[in-house]
């Protein structure tokens, strides 16, 4: 009887367990799910609602799209943003796939090196190489000459800014595509005696273009939503991005900053949907008998290819130091003389130290509570097993962000968050809105970078849990987070230069008191005092690469605690 009593007991016991855990995963789905439609979902949906309706709240349908298509000045800005966003693109893919072929298919010096400055660009706010162009081609600039009678303020120095900008995104995809060539395809090929160029065009081309595909609509969305460069050297050339701008902030003008908002989500939306069909006909390139490919030397063409590595590479340096040495002198042109006057932001337009401070608060708390979501969304879409419209519907609230450009939904955020009607009307003006502004923005790639590590490990992690009677919250935290630790730190980083950096998402949610350094760059470029504005330019890149360093370190000393186990 005491055996079959303790048995029964036991039994009852591990269902009590299994059933908690069900139920605290079910809530863990239901609350991720909500936050998701409180932070995306309902927001966006106010705005669009907002313009269809009047200033005075009267529903007035299509008349503001109306008024917006019938003012030339205005939808004039949609051809300008088409425009730049289709040049840019075009540049940046060309540049980026060069770049990235030479590091995969060369055998060149210094590819890591290469590498390391290829990914510089995502340390800085969007406005510092518009900040540098200036400098170097604006009206005292030292190069204006080289434009020949043009301007850099306008299209020219748009496209510039927006290449730099976007490049490592495009590298990054692009080498991915690049790096998983199949080594056999090229010894058939020269075992076929086919030319380089013919090889290039047969093989190379075709096992890349689904990596091409997604970096050009990557970039593409990118540049035709960016605010940050177009608002500092774009001059008298309206784009949408800037258009919403001046119509909330200059004219207060919100149901046609709401229109144009919404006219801007369009491309956006297009391009996603295109390259999730474009996506559904990629097959598997390397299959379980590939071959890793291994580049030949070729002398004629690694050293071209190491001088096309070495211009990029240059180039993107030399923006980024000439934003430092503006920062460091006393008064360009005519002064070049170094001082440290202008990182005394306290004597300038601005948040002073304050918005430096407030920069690494919102970093700081994006990175923490922004990973916990993240990763905890993503273990309940992958492991949880329960609620499966819920899941899929967490899928699909995730892969929003990627459609809707920062500045839309900052003012998404002022319409639905600064409506006397609602409960959450308190977090206006808080720092608490600038982080749900920020995990929302960039939730996107941070939920696929959980999911695609959750996707590595076997679901039999699971079911020995489930067998062994033990907890399925205490096999997340002994297993599931060790396991995945690296990729975790590698989402925490992600959300921590993203908060640093970002201009976009957050220029309409800042209050006095929680102004932020990447918003005092645009508004000390605006006061006209160009290098305390390149002087916090650089504190923030600084601070980025300082993360990073850290990232790096903490990478390893806890891979050889945590990742032990991948050694023989």
């Amino acid at each position: 009887m005491k055996v079959s009593a303790s048995g029964g007991i036991a039994a009852h016991s591990s269902v009590g367990r299994a059933n908690a855990d069900m139920w605290i995963m079910r809530a863990g789905i239901v609350l991720v799910a909500g936050s998701l439609i409180v932070a995306l979902v309902l927001p966006l949906y106010v705005l669009m609602s907002k313009s269809l309706h009047a200033a005075n709240g009267a529903f007035v349908g299509l008349a503001n799209f109306a008024s917006y298509f019938a003012n030339p000045a205005l939808s004039h800005s949609i051809y300008n943003s088409m425009l730049v966003g289709v040049v840019s693109t075009v540049l940046t893919i060309a540049l980026a796939f060069a770049y990235a072929y030479a590091l995969t298919h060369g055998c060149i010096r210094g590819k890591e090196v290469f590498r390391i400055v290829a990914m510089i660009p995502l340390l800085a706010p969007s406005l510092l190489p518009a900040i540098s162009l200036v400098y170097l081609f604006g009206n005292k600039g030292f190069f204006k000459s080289w434009l020949m009678g043009e301007t850099i303020y306008g299209p020219i120095g748009i496209v510039i800014g927006l290449v730099f900008a976007m490049f490592p995104h495009a590298f990054v995809i692009i080498s991915t595509g690049l790096s998983l060539s199949d080594g056999r395809l090229y010894e058939a090929s020269a075992v076929l005696k086919a030319s380089r160029l013919r090889t290039f065009f047969t093989v190379t081309l075709p096992g890349a273009k689904y990596g091409l595909i997604s970096a050009t609509f990557v970039v593409f969305t990118h540049a035709i939503t960016d605010f940050g460069v177009p608002k500092v050297i774009g001059g008298q050339y309206d784009v949408l991005a800037t258009d919403i701008y001046k119509q909330v902030i200059g004219q207060q003008n919100f149901e046609m900053g709401a229109v144009i908002s919404v006219i801007l989500l369009l491309p956006a939306v297009a391009a996603l949907i295109v390259d999730r069909f474009a996506r559904r006909g990629q097959v598997a390139l390397l299959s379980a008998r590939a071959v890793a490919f291994e580049p030949r030397p070729s002398p004629m063409r690694d050293r071209l290819l190491f001088a096309m590595c070495a211009a990029i590479a240059f180039c993107i340096v030399t923006l980024i130091a000439v934003a430092a040495y503006g920062a460091l002198i006393k008064f360009w042109p005519y002064d070049l003389s170094f001082t440290l006057r202008h990182f005394q932001f306290d004597l300038y337009a601005g948040g002073g130290w304050q918005a430096y401070a407030n920069s690494l608060t919102l970093s700081f708390l994006t990175a923490v509570f922004g990973t916990a979501i993240v990763f905890v969304g993503a273990y309940l879409v992958e492991k949880s097993g329960t609620l499966p419209g819920g899941c899929a519907l967490i899928q699909v609230l995730a892969l929003v962000p990627m459609a809707v450009p920062g500045l839309v939904l900052g003012l998404a955020y002022i319409f639905f968050f600064n409506h006397p009607a609602n409960p959450l009307t308190f977090l206006y003006g808080t720092m608490a809105i600038l982080v749900m502004v920020t995990i929302g923005h960039y939730y996107t790639v941070t939920h696929l970078t959980a999911l695609t590590a959750l996707k590595q490990l076997d679901k039999e992690f699971e079911s020995v849990s489930d067998s062994l009677k033990a907890s399925r919250i205490k096999t997340f935290a002994r297993v599931t987070v060790p396991i995945c630790l690296p990729a975790i730190l590698d989402i925490s980083v992600y959300f921590f230069l993203s908060a640093m950096t970002t201009v976009s998402a957050v220029v309409f949610l800042y209050s006095v008191h929680t102004q932020l350094a990447s918003v005092t760059v645009l508004n000390m470029d605006d006061a006209g005092e160009q290098s305390p504005a390149a002087a916090m330019a650089m504190v923030i890149v600084i601070t980025c690469i300082a993360m990073r360093v850290l990232h790096f370190l903490a990478t390893r000393g806890l891979a050889r605690r945590t990742q032990a186990w991948k050694k023989r």
